[in-house]
């Protein structure tokens, strides 16, 4: 191996809190995040001497993503990625890396935009198709397979009707999905940004809210539903059966990404893209605080609601996708797709 990793892109910088990686080291964790604007898949760990490591892969249009013990997932433009490991356990490379994650199979599925990802029972991944405003399977021979869709969608069609964009598994099915609307009608949901979103529970299709603005990312933990009530910039805890929500923290962007780990919340949020805050409670929120909109990623200690810990980014990069906590492992690199290094790294099984 002689990958080392990568620089940041020019004109962005990256800076991280003072505590960042005592936190990364104290819960044994590391993370990867998305920059679909820039088309980045982004490791972040912990070197030897302590220091936050980042490593950048090109990835065109970098969206969900799905760690699943070993193996990570990756939508993209148009093809799903499954990323292994290649280091056995001990094993490093360059001296400093844990895990190195190779682009084994790309699944073409045409630009279907493929927002979150999950993982089935059967260890089959199961994404979310929001142009077909469906979730979806792979197939060997189309682009997809449909597998669920909301009750609301009367039919197939690339239209993005309703944004469908996350969504929340338990024990190997999907749960819970967000919606920015219910509309049934091309682009419908951007009439739709600043109420009226909704998260829906799949096995039964029931509305468990729908007082949300572009919901995005739920997840389950302890029994609990979060998600991100992004046009108001909020993390948010949502009562299963009445669909009452809770405010737990307020962020200084708009929050698509949510990992949930050992009581702390990591989410990740973007500037805004063409006046897209505009006419959104964000925006003025912001405004109320005297703030600006961050780029980055935030960790949140569910406990309190604090932002206890952060990295920034700033510079041509100010819009990031997807995040994923990789338990155990301390410092991930990857490999991209259109680099020598991939040419000349060859393993045995």
């Amino acid at each position: 191996m002689t990958n080392t990793p990568s620089a940041p892109q020019v004109g962005t910088g990256i800076t991280v809190s003072r505590g960042f990686g005592a936190w990364l080291g104290s819960q044994q964790v590391s993370l990867a995040f998305t920059s679909y604007q820039t088309g980045q898949l982004f490791m972040v760990g912990l070197l030897l001497n302590g220091s936050v490591s980042f490593n950048q892969q090109n990835f065109v249009r970098a969206m969900g993503l799905c760690y699943d013990d070993g193996r990570l997932w990756l939508g993209s433009l148009y093809q799903l990625w499954r990323l292994e490991n290649m280091l056995l356990p001990g094993e490093q490379a360059n001296g400093s890396f844990d895990s190195v994650f190779v682009p084994r199979e790309g699944r073409t599925t045409g630009d279907i935009d493929i927002h979150e990802i999950g993982i089935l029972a059967d260890g089959q991944p199961v994404f979310v198709n929001t142009k077909h405003s469906c979730l979806a399977v792979l197939d060997p021979v189309h682009s997809f397979k449909p597998y669920w869709r909301p009750s609301f969608i009367s039919k197939l069609a690339a239209e993005d009707r309703c944004h469908l964009n996350g969504m929340a598994m338990v024990d190997g099915r999907p749960a819970y999905v967000t919606a920015v609307s219910q509309t049934d009608v091309l682009s419908g949901w951007r009439a739709r940004r600043e109420t009226g979103g909704v998260i829906i529970e799949v096995e039964t299709g029931r509305i468990i809210t729908e007082q949300l603005s572009m919901p995005h990312s739920p997840r389950l933990a302890n029994g609990k539903l979060y998600a991100l009530d992004s046009g108001r910039g909020q993390l948010i805890g949502v009562d299963i059966e009445t669909g009452n929500k809770e405010d737990i923290a307020f962020c200084p962007g708009f929050l698509r990404g949510l990992a949930l780990h050992n009581g702390f919340a990591v989410v990740t949020a973007s500037k805004p893209r063409d006046g897209s805050f505009k006419e959104l409670e964000l925006e003025r929120a912001i405004a109320r605080r005297d703030g600006e909109p961050w780029c980055g990623v935030f960790v949140i200690d569910l406990r309190t609601g604090d932002l206890v810990e952060w990295i920034r980014l700033d510079g041509e990069i100010s819009e990031l996708f997807d995040v994923a906590i990789l338990p155990g492992r301390v410092c991930p690199m990857s490999l991209g797709v259109d680099t020598t290094e991939i040419q000349n790294t060859i393993t045995i099984g």
